[in-house]
């Protein structure tokens, strides 16, 4: 089948279902996937939207833990499905839930009462053990908030999985490096250093995105020597050095509106995943130069193509029509529904 004739299918497809179906898509997928989406956004915008809507069904074309923040805040009746069940994110699997708990134990021997704070880049598991433990999620942008409200509410906070995101956020708020400490989380937890973990208020899981760490200080250089007028912007899951270096660092929503606000010809050189930096190159060709500071592409994003879309809207035809089950559907523990709920409900009510 060709591309134009892939494309026509799916847009079929989507007039057969109607208000029914509703299309999401993450930024970070590709624009063959994206021109179908009726909304795209960034993990937790999307699972926010997804709250309101009302369609029968809801294809989110993402990764699994995005997925299933969705079918956590979806309205009753209304199912979530995922493309490819398998389109996994590396660094949320680098948190299992079981290895956080006995983490926790280990954290809490002593008596201390601390928080976890679990960025929303995680298996609903890992949300579920943080919202039972008293502790809440963040998002990039929010980080900084969150990590404060995390600190203020017991002796020391537990931020996971993305240390490098935990970093650049006490970076912001002043906490001094002898104040925070990475785990050793070889030997499930046989190498954590109690004496040491007791003595810090910011305890880090040392989890990372192989996307953003792929951006190194040589590679800004490069940038700043080819084009000295142009301005860095990176993503604060990039490790602190790069960070540093960068004009701008904030989140993909904070990264597309510093596109969207920059004046005429400017220059601008981004650290994130190419999909978005490409499409944001495209929207304003002719009005701004935007440059990757490098190719740096999610494996995962891009398991879902469009014919792996167009598979999943093929099988949920008789879902729709017959009521039958599709593969596709993204199912979520009761048990760990509460939980999870309530770590996402307290990030919603400490930022508004």
């Amino acid at each position: 089948m060709s591309n134009s004739e892939l494309h026509d299918k799916i847009e079929d497809l989507r007039r057969r279902f109607g208000a029914d179906l509703t299309i999401v898509g993450h930024h970070y997928q590709s624009d063959e996937v994206i021109r179908h989406c009726d909304l795209r956004g960034d993990s937790l915008e999307l699972a926010r939207r997804c709250a309101q809507i009302d369609s029968r069904f809801i294809m989110f074309c993402g990764v699994y833990f995005m997925a299933e923040s969705a079918a956590l805040l979806a309205q009753d009746g209304v199912q979530v499905h995922l493309p490819e069940p398998s389109a996994e994110c590396s660094m949320a699997l680098m948190s299992p839930p079981d290895l956080m708990r006995r983490i926790m134990t280990l954290l809490t021997r002593s008596g201390r009462r601390v928080i976890p704070l679990a960025y929303v880049n995680s298996t609903l598991g890992v949300k579920a053990v943080t919202g039972a433990l008293g502790g809440s999620v963040c998002t990039s942008a929010n980080a900084r908030k969150m990590l404060d409200w995390a600190l203020r509410q017991g002796d020391a906070a537990l931020f996971l999985p993305d240390k490098n995101l935990g970093q650049n956020t006490a970076d912001l708020l002043g906490l001094p490096e002898n104040e925070r400490f990475v785990l050793r989380l070889r030997g499930g937890g046989a190498d954590v250093d109690p004496k040491a973990a007791d003595k810090a208020r910011l305890l880090l899981w040392p989890g990372f995105c192989s996307i953003h760490t792929r951006f190194n200080t040589q590679q800004i250089r490069r940038m700043r020597a080819e084009y000295p007028q142009a301005r860095i912007l990176v993503h604060p899951e990039c490790v602190p050095e790069v960070v540093n270096a960068a004009d701008e660092a904030g989140s993909t929503s904070f990264i597309i509106r510093y596109v969207h606000e920059a004046p005429t010809d400017a220059t601008l050189a981004i650290g994130t995943e190419i999909n978005l930096v490409e499409r944001l190159a495209l929207e304003q060709t002719g009005r701004l130069k935007i440059l990757p500071l490098v190719e740096s592409a999610c494996t995962h994003m891009a398991q879902t193509t469009e014919e792996i879309l167009c598979a999943a809207l093929e099988a949920l035809v008789p879902v729709l029509e017959k009521g039958e089950d599709s593969p596709y559907r993204v199912n979520i523990d009761t048990e760990l529904e509460a939980p999870a709920r309530a770590a996402l409900e307290r990030m919603l009510t400490v930022c508004g």
